[in-house]
């Protein structure tokens, strides 16, 4: 599953929704139930029943309450708490009058007007309507207000006109053209409109700032970061939609996923996302007007309006086929395309489980195809040095095929010919000794070599590689930003940047292989250096081992005692033979007298 927000839907053995929930994270919150930890009875129960699962996904945690609140009313699931009288979240209504109000409710009804929300934060929705009162001022009370009654001078101006919250229309002091000004504005900010009522308002807060009126800038502020945060239009109810079939697809060589979504009562109560293997050649609209038949069969549907992603030679008795290009329907097949592309991207992290070079394949494609590889690189290699000023200086190859580490092939090198610290001569060391006999062996040569490191890494490398070696390997480069982040995958001669994602599997593949040759050559430079520090003279007797300098260490605690000990005390240590190399090293004078 995803860890994407939406909704999900928990079936028993009979194909019945017995719970329905929402997600900030799907596949965190689902696979929460099945922890061995789960200690509530009523949650094991409902585990117990569970025969199979299906998800919506959306863009927003708020789309998802929204979900799953429509859902709730639509099956009234076993396991779910009832909703009380079956209230719903409220929303704005900006009636259909001459001179329209601007109110919260709950009652839809379209006769009345058109409605915005609903708004699962209610906090945001009031200060929606804080704001349109203050900016706008219209009127709140429920008089039928007519031109003709204006005239006539039936009204009376209320307390709101006095303390300033109306601009009385109903006497004329405001035009019906200022008035209907204003309440087009306030629409537009109920759509999610809000840029420019937004810099206003921020404008307005450092003005306030300035002038030292710090609790007035908080204020604005608090209402700027609710209308911010909250006043978005949702994808998952629309109150201007009705009785309404969005399908869409999504297909690859082998395999059409057609996703059908029913909107009722401006709210998804169904979405479904079915799998259709090719027989022959057919078309993108061939199995999507056999997936709309079959679909509208099996689900009862009647709806008298389809969405389709294109046009469709296809005719039903009474139904009408929409190709959106914006507004609330263009986005419902949004949600539709994108929850196709979810299933098969699900599908085939189950396949690539099943079968895992499936994935390495379709990696090593995915980097032939961005490269435009001849070959595909099942065999990639990166290099890196470790230094400290030029000290203890070190390079390590790490080796990957088919896109996993290959350890027995990692070499480490220690750098023979440069002096100080030069990263560039370095590399050219390395890759030299390297290809050098790699091809002297007839070794199998790399199929990609990838450098850590920019443009500059990348030169030195091919001027080895393909000057002096006259080699044709691919050479790319990751290249890091100021934060010392990889951002950049680089390739070609001169290098250019590969347009890839930063946050794509195959992206982090190679940040994995750079971090993996970073790793490798950081501990071998670490481990040079603690055994350089450790060095003692006990390390150049030639004949002592490593466990006969732990055993002497071990007794005698320090080398200045091995050195003043007698040669009995030697021989009771680790005998003998090695007593007196020992003995002879630390004394060569006594050594030669008991030689002559």
């Amino acid at each position: 599953m995803p860890e994407k927000p939406g909704s999900y839907q928990y079936y028993d053995e009979h194909g019945t929704i017995i719970y329905v929930g929402k997600a900030k994270k799907l596949k965190s919150r689902c696979s929460s139930y099945f922890h061995t930890e789960v200690d509530r009875y009523k949650t094991k129960v409902l585990v117990s029943k569970i025969h199979n699962i299906t998800y919506t996904v959306v863009n927003t945690e708020e789309d998802a309450l929204l979900l799953e609140n429509s859902l709730i009313k639509k099956y009234n699931p076993r396991y779910n708490v009832l909703l009380k009288d079956g209230k719903t979240y409220p929303s704005i209504c900006v009636t259909n009058e001459p001179f329209p109000r601007i109110f919260k409710t709950r009652t839809i009804n379209k006769k009345w007007g058109i409605y915005f929300g609903p708004y699962s934060h209610i906090g945001s929705m009031y200060a929606v309507l804080e704001l349109i009162n203050k900016l706008y001022r219209p009127r709140t009370c429920r008089f039928p207000i007519t031109d003709e009654g204006i005239l006539q001078k039936k009204y009376q101006v209320c307390l709101e006109y006095h303390i300033k919250n109306c601009g009385a229309p109903c006497i004329g002091k405001q035009t019906k053209e200022d008035y209907l000004r204003n309440i087009q504005q306030a629409r537009e900010i109920l759509k999610g409109n809000t840029r420019q009522v937004l810099r206003d308002m921020r404008e307005e807060m450092m003005k306030l700032a300035e002038e030292l009126r710090f609790e007035e800038a908080e204020e604005m502020k608090r209402k700027y970061l609710l209308i911010d945060a909250f006043v978005s239009k949702s994808e998952v109810v629309s109150h201007t939609i009705n009785n309404v079939d969005v399908v869409s697809i999504t297909n690859d060589d082998k395999t059409a996923y057609i996703n059908y979504i029913h909107v009722s009562n401006g709210s998804i109560n169904q979405s479904f996302t079915f799998e259709y293997k090719k027989r022959l050649n057919e078309s993108e609209e061939e199995l999507l007007q056999l997936g709309i038949v079959e679909m509208r069969e099996r689900y009862k549907s009647h709806s008298k309006e389809i969405i389709v992603p294109f046009e469709l030679d296809m005719q039903l008795d009474g139904v009408t086929f929409t190709v959106p290009q914006r507004g609330d329907k263009k986005t419902l097949l949004d949600l539709s395309i994108m929850n196709g592309k979810q299933y098969k991207f699900d599908r085939l992290k189950q396949a690539e489980k099943l079968n895992p070079e499936q994935k390495q394949t379709r990696l090593m494609k995915e980097l032939q195809t961005a490269l435009k590889l001849e070959k595909l690189p099942y065999q990639i290699e990166c290099f890196d040095n470790s230094n400290i000023s030029g000290t203890n200086a070190v390079a390590g190859c790490v080796v990957f095929k088919g896109m996993k580490p290959s350890k027995k092939d990692y070499r480490k090198y220690n750098i023979k010919t440069v002096v100080g610290p030069d990263d560039y001569a370095s590399m050219q060391e390395v890759v030299r000794r390297r290809y050098t006999r790699m091809m002297e062996e007839g070794t199998p040569l790399p199929d990609l070599i990838i450098t850590d490191g920019g443009k500059g890494q990348m030169e030195v490398v091919r001027e080895v590689v393909e000057d002096e070696l006259h080699l044709q390997i691919p050479i790319a480069g990751l290249a890091k930003d100021d934060r010392h982040r990889t951002n950049e995958l680089l390739y070609g001669f001169p290098p250019r940047v590969i347009g890839m994602k930063t946050d794509s599997e195959l992206f982090h593949i190679l940040t994995q292989i750079q971090d993996e040759v970073h790793r490798y050559a950081i501990t071998f430079h670490r481990n040079k250096r603690s055994k350089h520090a450790l060095h003692s003279e006990l390390d150049d007797i030639k004949g002592i081992g490593e466990k006969t300098r732990e055993t002497l260490l071990k007794q005698l605690k320090s080398v200045k005692k091995i050195r003043e000990a007698e040669l009995p005390v030697l021989e009771d240590a680790i005998g003998k033979a090695k007593a007196q190399i020992i003995y002879d090293h630390f004394h060569p004078a006594d050594g030669q007298n008991d030689a002559e």
